[in-house]
């Protein structure tokens, strides 16, 4: 089978590799429709993180076919269609039953890797796996691709929303403008916010955060975003922040726009060496946030407002490439000209 690998910064190439087998009583074999780069394997890809040459991609967003299941599953069986979340949460251990899935307590491996490829091996399926109606000819490429969001992006910028409880008649500050942070301002106006100021540089994606339910759009960085932030809110703050970046600029600003007592609620891949916490203690400001609970959400909430067309995240895949051009669709979004790109697999 074909699969992405990482061979050095700035290029990942397809290569043939061996097809993946069921090794363990809950794994399962799944042909990949759809799959995407995630902000995050681009670390790697602009040489901001160590990385072994001719390794396996970090790809880890999909929705497929089932094609092969282990002896101890019997949620999907073979030609079931489904999302593949990057976590693979058990269910029923205690952060699980908490909503908390993406931090699984019954196993280690609770992460996807490689899965830009036409075939993936996915760990501890019963649970985890998130069945779709129908089959992927049943729906518009723009369904597929909302749907294919819920694997990552969309259940990320949720998780945000809801670590820093957002809820009705909140004022919220979005820190970032990638698909997380474009999600992020989708998950603030499903759970009530009155106002989302969304910071953005990109007409693109300004225009995108706006048609999500973006009340306001903050263009300045550092210290005048923070001004433009808090004159926008008559010096008090915002209720809430969602952090859909990770770096040390972008938390600071999370930081700074919240009201004292606010929630930041962190979803941003962390690459800040440290964090000075004297700032936070003093104003009381609460900070959470982690690896999204992506089956959770996608049961109980997402899946059904995708297929109700009451959300469309897939509106962030902004350009599509076939898995030949893998590296194309990397840089595509390294030079920001995609927000998101998608990977068709024929």
């Amino acid at each position: 089978m074909k699969s992405t690998i990482f061979m050095e910064p700035g290029k990942v190439e397809v290569e043939d590799i061996e097809k993946p087998t069921i090794q363990a009583s809950d794994d399962v074999i799944i042909h990949v429709v759809r799959t995407c780069v995630c902000g995050s394997d681009l670390w790697a890809y602009r040489g901001l993180e160590d990385k072994a040459a001719h390794s396996e991609n970090s790809g880890h967003e999909a929705i497929g076919i089932v094609e092969e299941v282990g002896s101890n599953i019997t949620t999907v069986k073979p030609g079931d269609f489904v999302i593949a979340p990057f976590t693979h949460g058990c269910g029923h251990c205690a952060a699980c039953r908490a909503g908390f899935d993406g931090v699984c307590q019954n196993h280690t491996d609770n992460f996807s890797n490689g899965v830009q490829s036409e075939y993936i091996r996915f760990q501890h399926g019963e649970w985890a796996l998130v069945k779709i109606p129908g089959q992927p000819e049943d729906y518009s490429d723009a369904m597929l691709n909302s749907l294919l969001s819920l694997a990552d992006v969309m259940a990320t910028g949720y998780h945000a929303a809801r670590v820093a409880n957002v809820k009705t008649g909140d004022t919220v500050v979005v820190v970032g403008d990638g698909a997380v942070g474009l999600c992020g301002v989708i998950a603030a106006q499903m759970r009530g916010a009155k106002r989302i100021i969304a910071m953005s540089r990109h007409a693109d994606r300004q225009k995108l955060a706006i048609e999500f339910g973006a009340t306001d759009i903050v263009a300045e960085r550092g210290d005048e975003a923070v001004a433009k932030v808090k004159a926008l809110t008559n010096g008090a703050g915002a209720d809430a922040v969602l952090e859909c970046v990770g770096t040390e600029l972008s938390n600071d600003t999370a930081m700074k726009v919240a009201r004292p007592g606010a929630i930041v609620g962190r979803v941003g891949l962390p690459h800040e060496p440290k964090m000075d916490m004297t700032t936070s203690f003093y104003t009381n400001t609460i900070i959470a946030g982690g690896p999204a609970s992506v089956t959770t959400y996608d049961k109980s909430v997402l899946l059904k407002a995708v297929l109700d067309g009451d959300i469309h995240p897939g509106k962030v895949f902004n350009q599509q490439f076939k898995l030949a051009d893998i590296n194309d669709a990397y840089q595509a979004m390294t030079d920001r000209k995609a927000i998101k790109s998608l990977v068709v697999i024929d």
